[in-house]
């Protein structure tokens, strides 16, 4: 009896230690200066957490072995990195990041003809507005439907039964893509990173999608095409969250 309950508490003390949080630890620095670089995004894209490295470039982040870090900085080329046995035993390490050649794009500024009289200068600026329309028992605050138009409102409906259907063929052969989709939502450290963001690149890398397919996803959930390409990140996110959501109510009570 003594042996069953020494092997039992063993197993136990086990399941325990392999169950333990580990963390890795590490310094960011550009190559070609060897000096740190603060403010760069990491994301554990296996555990969907986020973090970012402080004014010393430093950081530290739960994560296990085999795990793959994702690590983003505006300038600077992404790059990931995988977790290894060593760097969970030895502590921290540093890792380079190569800083790119940005280019601008021309800009091409349609000049107004200014008048001097403030009533007809003010009708010569282009105003888009997109209007937005609620439908009872969803909590979504509004869908975009872009104008007035007689087929405006026909347009939301018909979106609502559809386009989650494309966002099922994305989505539903990848369930552990929808399990990232929840657990962005609900990392404080992701939200505010991507609150921060405009590139959409650290959505494709969790999602596991390419741009066309991410702003074809928002787009068939009917949001226009100004939000497409004006919203942050998270408020992607969000809208892409919300979809699905709001797919699966209306599933459950046909």
């Amino acid at each position: 009896m003594k042996h069953l309950l020494t092997i039992f508490l063993f197993i136990a003390t086990s399941v325990g230690f392999s169950q333990e949080a580990t963390s890795v630890k590490g310094t960011v620095i550009d190559l070609s200066t060897d000096k740190p670089i603060d403010r760069v995004n990491i994301v554990n894209l296996n555990q969907v957490i986020g973090t970012s490295t402080d004014d010393e470039g430093n950081f530290e982040i739960q994560a296990q072995v085999n795990d793959t870090l994702h690590l983003s900085y505006l300038g600077y080329k992404s790059i990931k990195v995988r977790v290894t046995n060593d760097w969970l035993k030895f502590g921290e390490t540093k890792i380079g990041m190569t800083e790119l050649a940005l280019a601008l794009d021309e800009v091409v500024v349609n000049q107004l003809k200014l008048t001097g009289y403030l009533d007809i200068d003010v009708k010569q600026v282009p105003i888009k507005s997109n209007y937005r329309y609620s439908i009872s028992g969803l909590p979504n605050k509004g869908y975009e439907a872009g104008d007035r138009r007689p087929n405006a409102v026909s347009k939301v409906l018909g979106a609502i039964f559809n386009p989650a259907d494309f966002l099922h063929k994305i989505f539903g052969k990848k369930p552990n893509e929808l399990r990232k989709l929840k657990k962005m939502k609900k990392d404080d450290e992701i939200r505010n990173l991507l609150a921060s963001r405009f590139d959409r690149e650290m959505l494709m890398v969790l999602l596991q999608v390419d741009r066309y397919d991410l702003d074809e996803i928002v787009n068939q959930c009917n949001y226009s095409r100004d939000f497409i390409t004006s919203a942050n990140d998270l408020q992607i996110l969000d809208a892409i969250s919300e979809c699905y959501e709001e797919y699966k109510v209306l599933n459950r009570n046909k």
